[in-house]
């Protein structure tokens, strides 16, 4: 089996080109049932979506790997033409792809170093992928061993210490932005993680007055009461913007919901006040035109990093040890990926000597038949034992070898000396038929 990772993130792509491609959890799931109608088989056996604000990868386990479908399965999927897509596109395949993952979810991929938020994105595509039946044996190892590596890149360094999530990083964006962040008035678009992480960063660096604007009323009024902040609705969206001198969206519309015309409408009410716009939505949810309005400046995620990287030395500072604990992970996983090709092997070799060991011991058995039931259960006990003995070297040997260059050589030495080719079945072996009953 081979694994294949196809995918763009923020250093390959534009914002303009990774919010057409992000794929919501619907779409995730609708593109993943694909699969398992048997509609796009040459993309691979199993598929995990992993799409996030600042990327989207497909994960691909086939026996077949194809790049070109894979590109195909993409373009078909996203509605996007796949010359659009091409240029922007990395193809990483086995070892590669398998480091990469890992890198991913230790966050050493992110816009923002160490960000704690996609570890919890990968799990959740494995869980997506897991639901529609798209991720088999191969593709949940994979994740299960990144998502480890994760856990233990964030408990064994300190990358992740008081975290610069995009969240946080707008909070410190805020902070810059007035002369008194106690003082300022704070608008939040959105009510969903992305939001009420932004207010628990606002809040510890001393925000006090808050507003939250969510669609739903109820939804707002939830992170409101944690917070102590106020509420309202978009219909109230334009009087907000007057009184704002912070506006963070963090919405899950599909569409603007700022656009210019308001903004510019809302600053000639306060023309001398400066007004500060941070867009952390994916689509976009503020015009990029809103920042041609006086006294208006727009930050979204491709500005936030460049605006805070002396805020990320510390945790560059961790990234030997946390690129350290990834190599061992992905020795233990490459090791595992080396057994898969003699498994078969082995496992014909049990198959065989349990055959074998059954056949002497019903025969054996029938010269005895006044063995009381004990004494039946300490033969075959050490019939048991005999062939795990027997049984133990060449294959823990065959194990270690896996990943070798001599592995094709010694399994089919194996399968010559155990008679295990093609047509051997494994009631045959050497001596079968000249056996004294």
């Amino acid at each position: 089996m081979h694994i294949l990772c196809l995918g763009l993130n923020h250093t390959t792509a534009p914002l303009e080109l990774r919010e057409k491609l992000a794929y919501s959890e619907d779409q995730a799931r609708a593109a993943l049932a694909r699969l398992s109608c048997g509609r796009l088989d040459e993309t691979g056996s199993e598929m995990v979506i992993v799409s996030t604000c600042n990327r989207t990868e497909l994960y691909s386990a086939s026996r077949k790997p194809s790049f070109p479908a894979l590109e195909a399965f993409l373009a078909e999927t996203s509605g996007l033409p796949a010359r659009e897509l091409h240029a922007h596109l990395y193809r990483l395949s086995d070892r590669q792809a398998v480091e990469h993952l890992m890198e991913v979810a230790a966050g050493l991929d992110s816009l923002v170093l160490g960000e704690p938020q996609i570890l919890g994105q990968v799990t959740r595509s494995l869980e997506l992928a897991r639901g529609v039946g798209a991720s088999g044996p191969l593709l949940s190892r994979l994740f299960q061993a990144a998502i480890h590596a994760g856990k233990r890149v964030r408990t064994e360094t300190a990358i992740s210490r008081n975290p610069a999530s995009v969240s946080s990083l707008a909070a410190a964006l805020c902070e810059r932005s007035v002369p008194e962040i106690s003082q300022a008035q704070v608008v939040i678009l959105g009510a969903g993680e992305m939001a009420q992480l932004a207010v628990e960063s606002l809040r510890k660096r001393g925000a006090q007055h808050l507003l939250v604007i969510n669609r739903t009323l109820a939804h707002a009024r939830e992170l409101a009461e944690l917070w102590g902040a106020e509420t309202d609705t978009f219909e109230n969206l334009g009087s907000a913007l007057t009184r704002a001198d912070i506006v963070i969206a963090s919405t899950g519309a599909p569409h603007l919901v700022i656009y210019a015309p308001m903004v510019a409408a809302a600053m000639r009410a306060r023309p001398t006040r400066p007004l500060t716009l941070i867009d952390i939505a994916l689509p976009r949810d503020i015009d990029p035109d809103c920042a041609l309005s006086p006294q208006v400046k727009l930050y979204d995620l491709d500005t936030l990093n460049t605006t805070l990287e002396q805020s990320l030395a510390e945790r560059a500072a961790e990234v030997p040890q946390a690129r350290a604990i990834l190599s061992e992970e992905l020795v233990k996983f490459m090791d595992f990926l080396g057994t898969l090709d003699m498994l078969p092997l082995i496992s014909d070799m049990r198959r065989q000597a349990e055959s074998i060991r059954l056949a002497e011991l019903e025969k054996t058995l029938r010269h005895l038949p006044d063995l009381t039931e004990s004494e039946r259960q300490h033969i075959e006990a050490m019939t048991q034992a005999m062939i795990k003995k027997l049984l133990a070297n060449p294959t823990n040997h065959l194990r270690a070898e896996a990943a070798s260059p001599r592995a094709p050589e010694l399994a089919s030495m194996a399968r010559t000396l155990f008679n295990l080719h093609s047509g051997a079945g494994v009631n045959s072996y050497p001596g079968d038929g000249a056996a004294a009953d």
